[in-house]
């Protein structure tokens, strides 16, 4: 594991000279003794900018894990799965003194919510979960950019559910929710590996601030799948609803979507010039976003209590969907902004 120097543990080091054209450096000795580091033994570096990374050298294919299940059952064993697994765990073994069938419900329902885990090993008393999936086959900017067609997709089809009181479509999109945050999981887990070890980020070829960057984005992608979820669940409960209302809630959608693709579209460019562009047109568009809600709002103080209710939340959630975008927005502009 990467073990980086507390900053009340910093020390200084005179740099020197050997043979003519060699640096060298000498390691803090607590450091190395913590790390079981002694003569002979290769450390690994790694250059970040004006940054060198010093490593321990470990050769370890899978990190494995054990968790005493014996007091966890339903959601908290599921919990604890999910946990083991976005901090970075290539094979989970979970134990008790007898695993009951509850429990092994409990694990498959768990690795269900996962991409590429399998159950590999079972006994009375532990189950043995791993992740089978090539780091490579899946990369972060995949991963994230997945997410944004789901997301898209499923607020687009809500809006649609709701007008055209499709409760077919309504239901596909409550089930794509589970896609997102299988999707989100490997991001978490992708970003936690590059706070753990600078090899994993070299590996990704992607810098630890970029992971950092796209993971906040893809929790703000996430939260836009959940407000498709609450438009779809509200919308199988309302009949059809007034023309004025359907056009302004079409409106305020186009506008949320809008935003959210210039967001991502920022975010996913390499141009630096573009990204800015971009990200400052979808923050401005932001505002305009409010006056737009106010306006539909007006609209609903007409309407039955009941149903203006469930069309307000309906409301809020678009609103907020395109803040969400703005929210990835700002973090374009942060990831396209110079390194100090």
């Amino acid at each position: 594991m990467f073990c980086p120097l507390k900053a009340s543990d910093m020390e200084t080091r005179k740099v020197q000279v050997t043979g003519g054209s060699t640096y060298t450096v000498s390691l803090p000795k607590t450091w190395a003794t913590d790390n079981d580091i002694t003569s002979g033994d290769t450390v690994e570096l790694y250059a970040d900018d004006d940054t060198l990374l010093v490593t321990p050298t470990r050769d370890v294919d899978h990190h494995t894990g054990s968790l005493d299940v014996s007091r966890l059952e339903g959601q908290q064993l599921i919990r604890a799965v999910l946990t083991m697994y976005v901090s970075g765990f290539d094979v989970i073994r979970l134990e008790a003194g007898r695993i009951t069938t509850d429990q092994r419900r409990d694990i498959r329902t768990a690795i269900q919510g996962l991409i590429g885990v399998e159950v590999v090993e079972e006994d009375t008393d532990c189950v043995v979960v791993q992740d089978l999936l090539d780091s490579a086959e899946l990369s972060i900017e995949n991963a994230v950019s997945r997410m944004r067609l789901i997301a898209t997709a499923m607020l687009e089809d809500a809006v649609s559910a709701l007008i055209e009181n499709d409760d077919d479509l309504a239901c596909d999109v409550i089930d794509r929710d589970d896609d997102i945050d299988r999707l989100f999981l490997v991001v978490s887990r992708i970003f936690r590996a590059t706070l753990r070890s600078p090899r994993a980020a070299e590996t990704l070829g992607v810098s630890r601030e970029d992971c950092f960057e796209y993971h906040s984005s893809a929790r703000q992608l996430e939260r836009i799948a959940d407000h498709a979820v609450k438009i779809c669940h509200l919308s199988r409960k309302l009949d059809s609803i007034p023309e004025p209302v359907a056009d302004g809630l079409l409106e305020l959608h186009a506008e949320a979507a809008d935003i959210i693709d210039k967001s991502m579209d920022a975010l996913l460019s390499e141009d630096g010039d573009e990204a800015g562009t971009l990200g400052h047109d979808a923050l401005e568009s932001v505002f305009d976003i409010d006056e737009h809600t106010r306006r539909v709002d007006g609209m609903l103080r007409e309407l039955d209590p009941l149903e203006a209710q469930s069309l307000g939340v309906i409301l809020d959630s678009l609103s907020r969907s395109a803040d969400y975008g703005g929210n990835v927005a700002e973090t374009a502009l942060q990831k396209a902004a110079p390194s100090p």
